[in-house]
Formats: C-alpha cells, structure tokens, sequence
C-alpha cells in the first residue's frame, strides 16, 4: 500500500512538473510571437557576442571552444521537445555567435601584419602608401612599404618633422630614410589605448620616426589619389587658424591641423562626434543634394510630368554620400551613415518605412561582417549606440507626439524642436558615458547642452556654407561664403571652450571590468530592442553593470609596461610621479587609469616630496611608505640604470612589499609582495595595484595568443 502511495506521489509530481512547463512554453511562445517583428534584431547582436569572445578569450583552445559550445548549444536547442520559436531562436543566436569567432579569427589570420619583433635602427628604401600632413604636431606621418627587406613588416609608419621635410613626398613616391622602427606600442596600462591591436588590423607592422638623410628616390605617379590632401589644403589656404583646421575635418575628415587643445576642448565638452566624419555630415550632404536635385529638376514642367524626380534625386543622393565617403578616407563612422543612409533611400524608393531600428541591425550586420575587428572600437560602439537610441527614441509614443507636425505659430514650434533636440542629447549622452568611460575614463556632463547649440549651427550654417564656399569658389566668389563658415565655426569652437572649461563639465573614473560595460550594453540593448514589458528585465541588468562602473575602486599605484613611469596615490589623493620629466603621454595615461581625468591629479615627482609623506630619494632609487589603517605599505622603485650595490640592493629589496624597476632584477630580490621588473612587465604589460584588496592588474594575461601581443 505505502509503495502504491508513493507512485501515486510521483505520478502527481511528473504531472505538475509537466502542467508547469507547458505553461512556462505557452508564455515564452506568446512572448515571442508578441515580439516575432523584432527577433530579427538581434542577429548583430549574436555575432558580435561571438566576435567580443575572440577577442575576450586568451588562446586558440579557448576559440575553439567557444565554437563548439556555441555548435553544441544550437543541437540542444534544437534536440528540445516544445517551444518551436524559442529552438530556433536558441539554435540560430549560437550559430551566429560561432560565426562571429570564427569570422574574427579568420580575419586575424588574413589580414592582419605581424608585430616587428624588436626595436631596430635601420636604413629604408620604399613605396609611400598614404601621406597625412599634422601641421598642429608640426609633422608629416608617412605608410611605407619598405622594398627587398624581408626582416621588415611589409608596412611601416614613420613620423617625418617639418624641419626635415623635402619636396617630392607624395604618395606613390619611392623614398629613403634613416629610422629607429619600433612595434607598434600595446596599452601603457591597463585600460589604455591598445594601438598595437588596431596597428594589426591596419595592417601596420611597426612605427618610428624619420630621420636624416632623406631624399626622394623616385617621383610620384600624377594621379588623382590626393585629392583629399588638395581639398584640405585648399581649405586651409581660404581659411586659417583654428576655424580652418575644423573646416578641413568637415570637408575631408582630416584631422591633422586640429590644435590638441582645440580637441581636447571638443572631448571635453561633448562635441568631438563633429569632428568624426559621421551621421550628421552625410545625412546633412545627401540631404542637401536630393534638395537641390529635385528642386532644379522641378523647375521643368515636362520633367515634373514625365519623370520620377524624387528616385533621381535620392540617386544622386546616394552617389553625392558615397563620394564623401570615399573622399573622407572610408572611417567606420561614415561607412556605417552611408549604409545607413542607402537603406534609407532604398526604403524610400520601395515605399518601405525607411527609418527603424531594422535599418540599424542591417547596417551593423554589414560593417561586423566586412570589418569585424571594429566591434572593440570606440568608433563603432559610440556611433552604432548612438544612432540605435535615436531610432529608438523616434519610434516612442510620446516623442513621435512631441515632434509630429501641426499647426502653431512659428515660436512654438521652435521651442518644440529645442525640446526635441534637447531630449534627443540627453539620451545620447547618457548612452554613449559608459562607452567614453570606458574608452578613455572620462565623459561629458554637459554635452546635451553643448549640442543644443552645436548641432543646429553645424547642420544649417556651417556646413552649407562651407559647401557653397567651395563651390562658388570654382568662379572666384566664395570669398562671402568662406566669413560666414569663420564666423560660425568661431561660434562653435567658442561653445567648445566654454563648456570644457566648467568644473562640471566631465566625469573621470578609473579603469573598470570589460563585465560592467557588457552588462550596460546587453541590458540597455534588451530594454531597447523588444516592444512588450519583457522588455524592462534589462534594466536591472543595466543597472548592475552601471553600479559596478560607478564604484570600481581607484588604483593605489600604477606602473607602466616598460617599468619607467610610476604613479603612487598620495594621502591627499594626488598622484607622485618616479620620473618627474615624464611626457605628456605618460602623465594623461597614469592618471586617467587611475580615474583623475587627464592629467589633472599629478602632484610633484617624488624626489621633490623627499621628507614629505614619508618619501625618501636618492639619484637611483625611491621609496615611499603608504600608510593603511590595515598596515603600512613599503614601495621602492629604481630610476636609473646606473649599477647599485648588490647587498645594499637585496636588503632594501627584501624589506619592501613592492618593488619596481625597468632592469631585470637578481633572483635574490625577494619583496614581501610584488617583484615589477622587467621580466614580470615584459609577460604582463602595465600594472595597476590596489593595496587594500591586495590585488594587482594587468594589462595582458601572460598566456595571451593573439597575434599582435609579442612573445
């Protein structure tokens, strides 16, 4: 009888558990159906997952893994006995994001130029490639493809001074100079800049500068390739000064003559996307052109009769986007506006709803399937998120309300297209923060301020008039047109000064997890992509991830990749140098890491500290104790290469907790702690130290195996 009981029991188990998930189908499948308009979306998504993992993940086991988790995950979704739509949907995210590692990985090993493997001073004879005048760096950058060197990278970039330049150089020149070649650098520390990766992808396999003797070996081809160069130096010639420099980035995407305080001024107050050839410039180019096309074509009636004016307009709108594109030098951003930009008018042309955030996915699907290597960007991330939160907010019911045509008087509906713009910044804004802070430990707090006025001055003064300047310049009249664009741009750059140089106007934080960005970017793309109240599941997870941002803590000492440059947080909170005569470079690279912005923490170097928050120097060596309410901390770096007694060297050695050196120290230095020298950087890249949770960073995991980390 108790074992018939007991059957009975389990029968009525297996029926519950049976009732429970055919109920827990019957709303996953309601829930897609509800959402099945918007599946399709996240098929980007899934290959980009795929494509972060490679770039996550250290080795090729790992890769290979990752694919067939991903290929063993799609046979288990589709092996599932119920849920139709949730298998497929299951089964084709996995092949997506197999695909995606795969894609990557195979773009790696195709495309890619290895990394010289040691420095070397060398003599080089070959082809320039490209020419990129900077006359704010007072510096001409040359690609060379050096000829019958094959210890070299097929593809050099050498920095030429102004002092030292010759006539002749051009690209398609053949060239010979003297330079000290150097691979491509990695991040200095962690959470910098990783120019090496991006040098790979380039296709760019080393870096240095030129020096005596140069001279032109052969003279460039005349061909059309320099048009961009002619055009910006064009724009320069009709318009000096820092106006100037900002015209010829909207022309050409040149960037070179833009003065490092007039960039840092744009960063800083949020209008620096107006300096990358993107959305903006090529909807307001093709815009411009479709308006003029159709408005001189209607000028003859038996054209407006017999022809479809508004097909031929959008073609030459999209030839006009395509040539700026190309014109431009084909940046990320522009790419992924003239996709954009195409999609739309091919919407238009087939009486499709142009604008939606399906035009988005396919124009991310396009450029992750052509330049996966993107995905890591700034680039890519900051345009795609922003352009995604405009199309998402268009698409709300109380925005479309907001913007929709009616009839008012001309001061209301101005005041209503401030509010729209305002609104429409402050999502982008709040969008793009953890990019930047992530990126470069910094964003704007006032940049929807800021844009309220750049935005409208760009889009309807600036760039028409520079566009008529230009071309009423073919008769000798765009003299008028030229005042106008200073004027503005004077306005603009004014604007940028302005808000840059108001305490609230960024927000520093120190280097934080690839985990909370992930976090953000799934979250905030969950609440965006479907329609229904699932939807709001990923605010929490946005939230996680934006917690774990905003309370990552501040570094206690940073040590660069090479073991020169130290930083150690003071009492006050300041950050002492080991080098005081530390570049630029290095100075905005250890203190944003460590969350103060760029360079806006950096106390005095050290050895001016002597006797002060007990530090104490010599001409070779400085040691600073840290005090903790938990324990003092003993660090002690060298900062020469001068030789120092061995016994004086391993007692001290042996005393500290942390010890940091760019020489390779003996086996007998033994700290308590941490031993930073050049053997340990040389493995892990730069350092950052947090006392109190005795825990360090690095900015490579030893074992890494992607193919532009040297070995």
């Amino acid at each position: 009888m108790a074992f018939l009981q007991s059957q009975t029991h389990v029968a009525l188990h297996r029926t519950s558990f049976a009732v429970a998930a055919s109920q827990i189908d019957t709303w996953i499948e309601t829930a897609l159906e509800a959402e099945r308009e918007r599946v399709a979306l996240w098929v980007p998504v899934a290959l980009a997952l795929g494509i972060a993992a490679w770039f996550a993940l250290p080795t090729p086991k790992l890769w290979v893994g990752w694919i067939g988790l991903c290929a063993m995950l799609a046979l288990v979704a589709l092996r599932l006995p119920r849920g139709g739509r949730l298998r497929m949907l299951i089964a084709a995210g996995a092949l997506w994001a197999a695909l995606g590692c795969a894609l990557i990985w195979g773009r790696a090993l195709m495309g890619g130029e290895p990394p010289l493997v040691r420095p070397v001073f060398t003599q080089i004879e070959g082809r320039i490639l490209a020419v990129e005048p900077q006359p704010a760096q007072q510096r001409v950058r040359l690609v060379i493809a050096p000829e019958q060197r094959p210890d070299l990278p097929s593809r050099v970039r050498v920095n030429l001074p102004d002092e030292d330049y010759v006539d002749g150089i051009a690209q398609s020149a053949r060239i010979s100079l003297r330079s000290r070649l150097m691979p491509p650098p990695p991040p200095a520390v962690p959470g910098g800049y990783d120019f090496a990766r991006q040098a790979y992808f380039m296709g760019l396999g080393a870096t240095g500068k030129a020096m005596k003797p140069i001279r032109i070996i052969e003279q460039a081809e005349e061909t059309g390739g320099n048009i961009r160069q002619r055009l910006s130096a064009h724009v320069l010639s009709r318009l000096g000064g820092a106006e100037g420099a900002i015209a010829a980035t909207l022309a050409t995407g040149d960037r070179g003559a833009i003065s490092e305080q007039d960039a840092e001024a744009m960063r800083r107050s949020g209008l620096a996307h107006l300096l990358s050839i993107s959305g903006l410039h090529v909807s307001a180019l093709i815009a411009g052109v479709i308006f003029l096309v159709y408005r001189l074509l209607a000028l003859s009636s038996r054209l407006a009769l017999t022809m479809p004016l508004m097909l031929i307009a959008a073609a030459a709108g999209a030839a006009a986007g395509i040539g700026y594109t190309l014109l431009t030098g084909a940046q990320v951003p522009t790419v992924r506006s003239c996709i954009a930009a195409l999609l739309v008018l091919g919407g238009l042309a087939l009486g499709r709803e142009a604008i939606s955030l399906r035009l988005v996915a396919a124009g991310a699907l396009i450029v992750l399937l052509i330049w996966p290597e993107t995905l890591v960007g700034p680039s890519f991330q900051m345009s795609f998120a922003a352009v995604t939160v405009i199309v998402a907010l268009a698409e709300t019911g109380w925005f479309r309300a907001l913007t929709h045509a009616r009839e008012e008087g001309f001061v209301y509906k101005v005041m209503r297209g401030l509010v729209a713009l305002f609104v429409t910044g402050l999502a982008i804004e709040i969008a793009l923060m953890p990019i930047a802070m992530f990126h470069f430990h910094q964003a704007g707090l006032l940049g929807a301020l800021a844009n309220l006025v750049a935005i409208p001055l760009t889009t309807f003064v600036i760039m028409p008039a520079e566009a008529l300047a230009l071309l009423f310049d073919g008769v000798g009249l765009g003299a008028p047109f030229w005042w106008v664009t200073g004027k503005a741009l004077g306005g603009l750059l004014w604007v940028a000064h302005q808000v840059s140089a108001h305490p609230l106007s960024t927000w520093a934080l120190p280097h934080f997890p690839d985990a909370a960005l992930t976090l953000m970017v799934l979250g905030a793309l969950w609440f965006i992509l479907w329609r229904t109240h699932i939807r709001y599941a990923g605010l929490p997870v946005a939230l996680a991830g934006g917690v774990m941002m905003a309370l990552s803590p501040q570094p206690d000492m940073v040590v660069t990749g090479d073991g020169r440059h130290m930083a150690v947080r003071q009492a006050d909170g300041a950050l002492a140098l080991l080098r005081g005569r530390a570049g630029d470079y290095v100075r905005d690279a250890l203190s944003a890491s460590a969350g103060y912005g760029e360079g806006d923490a950096i106390s005095e170097a050290m050895p001016s500290l002597e006797n002060a928050n007990n530090t104490q120097c010599s001409r070779d060596i400085c040691s600073v104790l840290v005090r903790r309410p938990e324990r003092d901390w003993l660090i002690v770096a060298t900062r020469t290469s001068l030789r120092v007694p061995w016994q004086e060297l391993i007692d001290l050695c042996n005393r500290a907790d942390i010890f940091v050196s760019d020489r390779r120290l003996p086996a007998a230095c033994n700290p308590r702690w941490l031993k930073l020298d050049r053997a340990h950087l040389s493995r892990t890249g730069g350092v950052s130290v947090y006392l109190d949770d005795w825990r360090w960073i690095s900015v490579r995991n030893p074992e890494d195996r992607h193919p532009w980390v040297a070995r």
